[in-house]
């Protein structure tokens, strides 16, 4: 006798296939664990769950991120209550640039203005 596979069993190896890449090749597990632990964090809007990198994080007591990148900008959380961050695409024309120096951004655009 064979044994059949049925086509729901199929869909949810499928499914579950798909939702361990997701953890697994995408930063979503990393973010959804910074948003919970820390209040104070977000996702700029430009950026998306599944795509911002925090490469650089606060070491005080507050783990917030400081820079992070996705695959068309680099970000800086600038404090500010007006505009908490600020962007700059990845290909830019800023001389001297420097991904960990904010003030090398020759023409970054503030984000998530109030």
């Amino acid at each position: 006798m064979r044994n059949k596979i049925s086509l729901s069993a199929i869909l949810v190896l499928i499914v579950g296939v798909l939702f361990v890449r997701m953890l697994i090749w995408t930063f979503f597990f990393s973010n959804v664990v910074m948003l919970a632990m820390e209040r104070n964090n977000f996702i700029p809007s430009e950026s998306s769950i599944f795509s911002f990198d925090p490469y650089e994080i606060n070491q005080g007591s507050s783990s917030y991120w400081i820079y992070g990148q996705d695959s068309e900008n680099y970000y800086y959380f600038s404090y500010e209550p007006s505009a908490p961050y600020i962007f700059i695409p990845k290909i830019n024309k800023c001389q001297g640039f420097d991904r960990l120096n904010f003030k090398t951004w020759c023409d970054a655009k503030h984000g998530g203005e109030k």
